[in-house]
């Protein structure tokens, strides 16, 4: 006797022969029926999904948190958990997909109502004609935290050049509703927008505030240019048929020092019959 080898890979099949050579026909027809029969009774004995709703759920559960609590009932085959796709948080339920329907009740009855996380969750059993066909459509998919979530986006710094953009659409937007209102004939003032943009200053005549010298940056109050309004004051009055007396200007130290030297004088002279008197 020859020794089989071990671990070699076992013969294959052979093909059922009748034992009697004119029924061979017969006995293969036999044979396929057979195999059709044992496919229809496993296909009958199959197990059936079955989905549940899980909602109320407490924050920080995910999906690989749910599906490794889940699976100690009974095998997840599809798992979505609801997200917002501006922040990609949690939105709190979730559904879940197991092998076997009856597993889908045993859980359904087991966790509504239970205390987790200081959170009582509810839960029930979908029917089967109530699963939409694409409510698991990208569950398989890992999830991205989307690159710019609402929050980031409406926070973010902007120009001068895009905050003036968006004043302008808002003004516009709440001028077309002021008309729109006004058609319908609802007479309501409200301030909105425009009342909050900051209203332009009126520029004064360039030939007030201008500088005498244009490339030296001086201020707008020195005496060059409060002559110059001076003169320019005095030449509206002449158009209004005013007489006006031009002054010539004489320094103060000049005027004092010659109202000083008159009162001295007067003062000697007081003095001197004073003096003639007591001799």
């Amino acid at each position: 006797m020859t020794e089989t080898k071990a671990g070699a890979a076992p013969e294959a099949a052979k093909p059922l022969l009748a034992l009697n050579p004119k029924q061979e026909s017969e006995f293969k027809r036999k044979v396929q029926e057979v195999k059709k029969r044992r496919k229809k009774s496993t296909e009958a004995s199959s197990l059936t999904p079955g989905v549940i709703y899980v909602g109320h759920l407490p924050l920080g559960l995910f999906e690989p948190q749910l599906k490794g609590y889940f699976e100690q009932f009974g095998k997840v085959l599809r798992l979505r958990l609801s997200r917002s796709k501006k922040t990609g948080g949690s939105k709190g339920y979730a559904f879940i997909e197991f092998n076997c329907d009856e597993v889908a009740k045993i859980v359904a009855e087991t966790m509504n109502n239970y205390l987790m996380g200081e959170r009582i969750i509810k839960c029930h059993v979908i029917p089967p004609e109530k699963v939409h066909e694409q409510l698991f459509v990208g569950s398989q998919r890992m999830f991205k935290k989307p690159l710019f979530p609402a929050v980031t986006r409406y926070n973010k710094r902007r120009t001068e050049e895009q905050v003036a953009k968006m004043t302008d659409k808002l003004v516009r937007k709440e001028w077309k509703l002021r008309k729109r209102l006004a058609a319908k004939g609802v007479d309501y003032d409200f301030p909105g927008f425009a009342a909050q943009v900051p209203q332009k200053k009126k520029k004064t005549s360039d030939s007030l505030n201008a500088s005498t010298c244009s490339e030296d940056a001086t201020p707008v109050c020195t005496p060059s240019v409060l002559e110059r309004r001076k003169s320019i004051v005095v030449d509206d009055d002449d158009a209004d048929d005013e007489i006006v007396v031009k002054m010539p200007t004489v320094e103060k130290d000049e005027e004092e020092s010659s109202e000083e030297e008159e009162e001295e004088e007067d003062d000697d002279e007081s003095e001197e019959p004073c003096e003639e008197d007591a001799e």
